[in-house]
């Protein structure tokens, strides 16, 4: 599903945010980003707040625990698992106070979960290996997870009164197709995953959270080169990515993007520094390798209004609560001049 959920000109930002304070970056987000508020992440709460963590309190009747190596499945839930859902309905009721607080509905709202793969890989089974190696295992992961989002979208709407638009995080694929996960002993690597199987439980979980949400899906990947081809195949209604990453990109890469624009698919092109770069940045600097994009693909510059969503380049976790504010304020200015360029850019 490719038709756009968001108004024309709407920014929003990928999921993560420095700090600790849910209430407060809830009420940033509403205050910076009006149009396309997403629900903070605030991994700095420690365990249960990473993408893993969060994602993991959705699934329905699968628990996971904390071990050295990091989220283990566990026979019952325990302390890791309840914290993790704890800290997700803390997130809810921000959000809910958030929205109060600004008086208005939002047009839509966007939630942030691990993709399937990702999931698969950052989760161990009882003997150490990762969910991704047993297809039974992963399969079950996959369903439980539909399960526990088809609850989690229920509730975030109830909450808002806004539609919400799904956003899968797969920072973990490209190892996974490339073969690049370690085993447990960590002398070798878990073989590479096929394109085609990558790609039919993408579908599977796509078309899933569609079913739940009648909104596109958003697959994101700030890895060099994501795969943006095998994205679309698997049905992404959008695909986010990191834009500074496409600096010496060869043609084909380049047409893949192009592809993706002319079948209809939305880009969120992630133009603004999720860190502070230590040098002042003007809106025409952030936005004018978008627009050199467009015109080097021969498209109309009206595009980016219509099939691009600017975000900052990743997750913000790692910024200043001062440079997070102007990097969403700057997202928002991008935002509003893909929709009316000015005339001397």
């Amino acid at each position: 599903m490719t038709e756009r959920a968001w108004p024309a000109g709407a920014a929003t930002a990928i999921g993560s945010m420095p700090g600790t304070d849910p209430a407060e970056a809830a009420a940033v987000v509403f205050g910076e980003l009006p149009d396309f508020p997403h629900v903070p992440e605030l991994p700095a709460r420690g365990v249960g707040a990473d993408i893993l963590g969060r994602t993991a309190a959705l699934l329905v009747d699968l628990a996971v625990e904390v071990v050295p190596s990091g989220y283990r499945v566990a026979a019952h839930p325990g302390h890791e698992h309840r914290r993790g859902l704890d800290l997700l309905q803390w997130d809810l009721d921000a959000i809910q106070e958030a929205k109060e607080k600004a008086g208005v509905t939002p047009p839509v709202i966007k939630t942030q979960i691990a993709g399937p793969w990702t999931l698969g890989a950052g989760i161990e089974l009882a003997r150490g290996h990762r969910v991704l190696t047993d297809r039974g295992a992963l399969r079950d992961f996959t369903s439980s997870l539909l399960d526990g989002l088809a609850q989690h979208v229920r509730e975030l709407t109830a909450r808002t009164g806004a539609p919400v638009v799904v956003q899968l995080d797969e920072p973990s694929l490209p190892a996974v197709l490339a073969g690049g996960l370690s085993t447990p002993s960590g002398y070798g690597n878990v073989p590479a995953v096929p394109a085609p199987d990558v790609r039919n439980l993408l579908s599977t979980v796509i078309d899933g959270i569609h079913r739940v949400t009648d909104q596109p899906v958003v697959v994101h990947c700030c890895a060099p080169r994501p795969p943006i081809s095998l994205f679309r195949a698997a049905g992404a209604g959008a695909i986010a990515f990191d834009f500074s990453l496409l600096s010496g990109s060869p043609a084909a890469f380049l047409d893949e993007i192009g592809e993706a624009w002319d079948s209809g698919t939305t880009l969120f092109l992630g133009l603004v520094p999720a860190t502070d770069p230590g040098a002042p940045l003007t809106l025409r600097d952030i936005a004018a390798p978008a627009f050199k994009l467009v015109d080097r693909l021969g498209f109309n510059r009206e595009i980016l209004a219509e099939r691009a969503v600017p975000t900052p380049a990743c997750g913000m976790a790692s910024a200043t609560p001062d440079w997070m504010r102007t990097a969403l304020s700057l997202v928002r200015g991008v935002g509003n001049a893909f929709l009316e360029p000015p005339e001397t850019w």
